[in-house]
């Protein structure tokens, strides 16, 4: 970095060789770590994102585990009248993808299951499912019906959002798959009775005097079945927000405030011409009910809202002219959001329909108590006018959450959550489908709020992540890798709990790393008051002996900053900044880690007590990162040094960490020069403090 010094060039282009040798006389035999990988795939979930990675995967050759907790598979699809921006029905196009999945021989289907555990690792994950009991045998069920009519208990139907009834033996669907009948356990007579004695009853038993085939079998027990894949796809969707959330709305309060899929379903059977909810002739649609809403938490939009508004106005405005009735239909938004192939025409053709939309958020929905309609007064913040008005109808806008289900998923996979509680991926931009798990793929509205083809496109993405793997037959890794001194480790457990990945376990009284599971991070290594774990290609031996080689040849007035840079990040923008050669200062010495969170608290104290009079961790910024949860530990390292640093009367401004981008070459120089100007600023530290840092260290890091 010295163009204008050849002589400072040179030294220090010998320093910076001298610690390289000291990294690589360290060394010591590494062989690449090799793990067999099968063609086996469980798919959770059987949403339309799980069906399509499940028929990708099935028409492509692969062993297809296909686990759907309901009693059959579509999901939320499954519930919707039509989709934007063509209108298609959605039964009819998602009826043949269902279909589909029965009929491919390399998909097994496990409906009304749920996933009790699984454990392992990539290449040999073992699951166990529960199959819940439905009390009737599918392959004796013809699905004829005979059975519905004489069952007395008349339940909402879920899947109809609570528009109409069901029994307590009954069909979810009518395209349902498999198209197989099923008694409500929780709900029916005879298996309440059942539950509280502990003895077959003969209560009611009306549906199996009903069934011809005999299919009916209030014996039946729920089962478990075990198996082993390889990798994992999670497509657990969402569920809808809680619209009683927000009382001020009226949700569940007044009879006439409704959330948007329960308008799905009356729509759907409105066109088949069954008995209905009325929706009245003024209707109102309120968005970003639980979405965007900083008051509850939830900063997000879910991305369907405005279109699936839009949607449902759209198809009201147009079976009412159809029939001869007027419909005078409003949407308050906070902002049309009509980003797809297709949407804003599709908005704007919902405008020229005479929908009205109205860019402001009611505060309140108030109910008159005699006509029982509903009073909505907003501020149109576009036309800077006071807008109140009564309606028939309040439809709420209800935004999107991860399901319960994936909830449960995620403590049973140990995967993180972005700040938003859907399922993190590994990174958003590079590896959008993957997790922090290797061998495990999200795809869906598990990862985040999105529409149908996005979840589709998502869904095939996963089916290609996860055939990428397996076509290989095995898995090569680099052996970057923890590893344990056994004769060291006195089993205390803390690092364990320091592994964002859970590669490290206890057995016979010692701490094991799995090396599949590893990323190579070495957060692990500064719980450890016994140098027992260590890290393959940067151990505790070769981080000390760079330093040491860093610092030997140092002069009187010479100053020396190490810079602990990360391989993704900080060392590939210090070799941009050598390529666009901008200068910095002669004091600084780049020593390459996998991770910051290598850099433990105990070798920056190292460093200090051997004579460096300062130190800087560069990493990526904490959502590029290529290790959970490392940069947080980086910075929790780097505040424990200022503190200690404070204690003896030293600068505390001598260590730093900092975020960079690959992009920020003038910033890099910048901090370079800053941290040099700060260890001139200040004397090198004194021989009493080096010994003190020396004789501490355990004390300050370990000693409660």
């Amino acid at each position: 970095m010295h163009y204008d010094d050849k002589n400072k060039a040179t030294e220090k282009a010998k320093n910076l060789t001298k610690i390289g040798i000291e990294k690589v006389r360290n060394n010591k035999p590494l062989e690449t770590i090799e793990t067999p990988i099968g063609k086996r795939v469980l798919v959770i979930g059987g949403g339309i994102a799980g069906i399509q990675a499940a028929l990708d995967l099935g028409d492509a050759g692969y062993e297809v585990h296909l686990v759907e907790k309901n009693a059959t598979i579509g999901g939320r699809m499954a519930q919707l009248s039509r989709t934007f921006p063509t209108n298609d029905c959605a039964a009819c196009i998602l009826g043949s993808k269902m279909a589909a999945i029965p009929k491919n021989k390399n998909i097994k289907l496990s409906n009304y299951s749920e996933i009790e555990k699984i454990e392992g690792t990539i290449g040999n994950f073992n699951v166990t499912i529960r199959k819940k009991p439905t009390y009737v045998h599918a392959d004796a069920c013809v699905s004829c019906g005979d059975c519905v009519a004489p069952c007395p208990v008349s339940l909402k139907d879920e899947m109809q959002w609570g528009v109409t009834k069901r029994k307590s033996i009954y069909l979810p669907i009518d395209f349902a798959v498999p198209n197989k009948y099923l008694i409500d356990g929780d709900k029916c007579l005879n298996i309440k009775a059942q539950k509280k004695t502990g003895e077959p009853s003969k209560v009611c038993r009306l549906c199996e005097k009903a069934c011809h085939q005999g299919a009916i079998d209030f014996s039946m027990k729920a089962e478990k079945e075990e198996f082993i894949v390889d990798t994992i796809i999670v497509a657990t969707g969402h569920d809808v927000f809680d619209a009683t959330r927000k009382p001020e709305y009226g949700y569940g309060k007044y009879e006439n405030v409704m959330i948007a899929p329960e308008v799905e379903r009356v729509i759907v059977h409105k066109g088949e011409g069954t008995p209905t909810i009325d929706m009245g002739e003024r209707i109102a649609f309120i968005q970003c009910v639980g979405s965007r809403d900083e008051q509850i938490g939830r900063e997000y939009c879910s991305r369907v809202c405005c279109m699936y508004a839009t949607k449902l106005s759209q198809l009201i405005k147009s079976m009412a002219n159809v029939n001869g009735e007027n419909k005078d239909i409003y949407v308050f938004y906070t902002d049309m959001r009509t980003f797809g192939k297709g949407y804003e025409e599709y908005y704007k053709a919902t405008q020229r329909m005479g929908v009205k939309f109205v860019r402001g958020r009611p505060a309140e929905v108030i109910e008159d108590s005699v006509t029982k309609k509903l009073i909505i007064k907003v501020e149109d913040t576009l036309n800077n006018i006071i807008i109140e008005s009564e309606f028939d109808k309040v439809v709420l806008s209800v935004g999107m959450q991860l399901s319960e289900g994936g909830n449960e998923i995620a403590e049973i996979l140990k995967l993180p959550k972005s700040e938003d509680g859907f399922l993190q991926e590994a990174h958003p931009k590079f590896r959008p489908v993957d997790t922090s798990k290797d061998g495990i793929f999200i795809a869906g509205t598990a990862q985040g709020p999105k529409d149908i083809p996005d979840s589709v496109a998502q869904a095939s993405a996963t089916a290609a992540r996860a055939m990428r793997l397996m076509n290989q037959g095995k898995i090569t890794e680099e052996p970057l890798k923890a590893f344990i001194e056994t004769d060291l480790c006195d089993g205390c457990e803390l690092c364990i709990n320091s592994c964002p990945p859970n590669a490290i376990t206890m057995q016979n009284g010692k701490v094991v790393v799995n090396p599949v599971m590893c990323k190579g991070c070495g957060m692990c290594i500064a719980s450890c008051h016994a140098d027992a774990i260590d890290l393959n290609m940067y151990t505790n031996r070769q981080m000390l002996a760079e330093v040491e080689a860093a610092l030997k040849d140092k002069k009187e007035d010479e100053r020396i900053v190490l810079i602990f840079a990360n391989d993704m990040c900080g060392y590939k923008l210090a070799d941009s900044v050598g390529t666009a050669k901008k200068a910095y200062s002669d004091a600084i010495r780049i020593i390459k880690v996998p991770s910051t969170s290598r850099i433990t608290p105990q070798l920056m104290l190292q460093a200090f007590s051997m004579g460096a009079d300062g130190i800087l961790l560069a990493d990526c910024e904490i959502k590029s990162s290529d290790f959970a949860g490392s940069i947080e530990t980086a910075i929790n390292y780097v505040d424990k040094v200022k503190n200690i640093l404070t204690e003896i009367d030293e600068d505390p401004e001598r260590v730093m960490i900092f975020q960079f981008a690959t992009v920020m070459l003038p910033k890099f120089v910048a901090l370079m020069n800053q941290m040099s100007d700060i260890a001139y600023k200040n004397k090198p530290i004194s021989d009493k403090n080096k010994e003190i840092i020396h004789k501490n260290i355990s004390k300050w890091l370990f000693e409660k």
